[in-house]
């Protein structure tokens, strides 16, 4: 009921209203998806405490121990500490174990919270390292698997249980191996089933980030934020990753994903954002994405992130775009010295949004500036890779004029976003706006892009405004083998190594580099509040009983640093 009603009121707000409102009625309709937990789940709400705060010993000394003791519905509240969890290492998961988790969350409705976003930390190096830990040594690579090799870790996991939010804390350093691993805050609706498993989720006010990589043949923190095979409605907001070897974020596998991305802020990354396979309503708004090997990249893939293709239609709708990428500062993403592996390392560098094989989606009112190779790049996406068992190559083709399962990009709009700076790499068709597609009914459209200096954007195909200017009719970019798109394949060395030459200079790795995290990052300006009385937050509530209500406590949508 409640991602119905989200839906059709996102279909429905006044434009005026779209950019404000949305991020507070996906909250809305976040919350109102977990308020019903008391009538749900047993109206006696009860408040588990973790570890200390304000002087009160909480009842439990691990954030998994009370999970464990939760009922739906409630609240667990995490004091101050570095939390070595070892959920993974539980028998009574272990029918879990290639999804195991530090903290692993089966029930529905929990609400968990810490009470200092920078200071609780979901830490997966070995008990007794210092807080994330960048020494090899310290490094856990997590149970082993029936061959004797490392499953890897993630940190925190909500597997296939609604209405969970965690908030406020950090997670760090849980690294990849044999198993599904790697993550440090999933939302897991069902990983490589190809079906939804999952409705509202909300994460807000959450840090994750690694300071360990060896090289690409060992494990590395894989993705930050991760929800996959979800249907929402889903809320992030007021978050920052770094330093994955995949993405910061990442939302994949779901036709219609009804998740809103807000206040984000990611760097470090092969990819800032990274969605496979993922669409409908779907939307990333308001955040930074810098530093990272490319900006925000979507794509079609022939994987487990079934089903295929990535397509942004409004469900129901043949032509009505619900995935939208907009007011975003995507800038200097020109970084090789990040961790990379898998597709994700085939990210062109010098990107700044990428769609990749991408079908209906819209880019709008952003500022991409400083991206060394291209602002906006549409191009398609040939998986060369061994596709599992339940992938088909649906929505794409094996005849392709690349090998493998081959996406095409098309329907998509690109319009009204400002350009600076982009293309400095000065090779052939580096640029503001570039397009790799064949003809398709309807084609790609470019409009209104302009540059913040009012000089006119620089494109591959000329003049893409002009001959791309009108949406919803046929047309078509450049072929893959004209000199874009032998520029995006020697950047991206799709077809193996490239020679760097004049006319085809890209930066390459040299040595990966982790950067710590910023300064400055906010946290939740009142951690108890809508929370049912308890021992952490009795002081807060006598302080509130002397100075008054204050509102907005922990939901004022806040400015600078996510």
């Amino acid at each position: 009921m409640t991602g119905w009603v989200g839906t059709r009121l996102w279909r429905t707000l006044p434009r005026r209203f779209a950019i404000g409102a949305l991020a507070a009625l996906a909250a809305a309709t976040t919350l109102a998806a977990l308020a019903p937990g008391a009538a749900a789940w047993g109206n006696r709400t009860r408040v588990l405490t973790v570890g200390r705060w304000h002087g009160q010993q909480g009842r439990f000394g691990s954030i998994q121990a009370a999970v464990d003791a939760a009922r739906p519905g409630d609240w667990v509240l995490i004091g101050p500490g570095d939390y070595h969890e070892r959920g993974d290492r539980d028998p009574a998961n272990a029918a879990l174990a290639e999804v195991g988790a530090g903290v692993m969350v089966t029930k529905p409705g929990l609400h968990i919270r810490g009470m200092s976003r920078s200071r609780v930390i979901v830490d997966g190096t070995h008990p007794g390292a210092r807080p994330c830990s960048s020494a090899a040594s310290d490094q856990d690579l997590g149970p082993l698997d029936g061959n004797g090799h490392p499953l890897g870790r993630n940190g925190i996991v909500v597997f296939k249980a609604d209405g969970v939010s965690v908030e406020n804390l950090t997670a760090c350093n849980f690294l990849n191996g044999a198993g599904s691993t790697g993550n440090e805050i999933w939302f897991n609706g069902g990983d490589g089933t190809g079906a939804i498993g999952m409705s509202a989720f909300t994460g807000r006010w959450l840090t994750a980030t690694s300071s360990y990589y060896g090289d690409r043949t060992t494990p590395a923190a894989s993705y930050g934020l991760f929800a996959s095979n979800v249907r929402g409605p889903g809320l992030w907001a007021h978050t920052y990753a770094s330093n994955m070897n995949d993405s910061s974020y990442y939302v994949g596998a779901c036709p219609d994903c009804n998740t809103l991305v807000t206040d984000a802020h990611a760097q470090y990354s092969a990819l800032g954002y990274s969605g496979t396979n993922s669409g409908g309503h779907l939307i990333l708004e308001r955040s930074e994405w810098d530093h990272n090997q490319a900006g925000i990249v979507t794509n079609s893939q022939n994987n487990d992130d079934a089903p295929s293709p990535q397509l942004g239609l409004c469900p129901g709708s043949t032509t009505r775009s619900c995935t939208i990428f907009r007011r975003n500062n995507v800038h200097d993403n020109n970084n090789p010295n990040v961790p990379s592996a898998g597709s994700a390392a085939l990210a062109p560098v010098g990107s700044g949004i990428v769609i990749s094989g991408g079908r209906h989606d819209t880019v709008t009112h952003n500022r991409v500036v400083h991206n060394g190779a291209w602002g906006i790049l549409l191009v398609p996406f040939p998986d060369t890779g061994t596709p599992p068992p339940i992938a088909n190559c649906a929505g794409g083709v094996t005849d392709g004029p690349l090998p493998g399962c081959y996406f095409d990009d098309w329907g998509n709009r690109v319009a009204g976003n400002v350009m600076g700076g982009n293309g400095f790499f000065g090779n052939p068709t580096n640029g503001d706006l570039a397009e790799i597609s064949g003809l398709h009914d309807p084609g790609n459209c470019w409009l209104g892009n302009r540059h913040r200096d009012g000089s006119p954007v620089t494109s591959t195909p000329a003049d893409i405004q002009t001959t791309h200017g009108t949406c919803g009719v046929p047309n078509q970019g450049e072929g893959p083998f004209t000199a874009l798109g032998i520029q995006v394949i020697c950047n991206t060395e799709l077809l193996g190594p490239c020679e760097s030459k004049p006319g085809q200079m890209y930066p390459r790795p040299t040595q990966v580099v982790m950067p710590p995290l910023p300064p400055g990052l906010r946290s939740m300006r009142d951690p108890c509040h809508g929370v049912p009385a308890n021992a952490f937050c009795a002081r807060h509530r006598r302080d509130r009983r002397g100075h008054g209500h204050r509102r907005g406590h922990g939901h004022r949508r806040g400015h600078g640093r996510a």
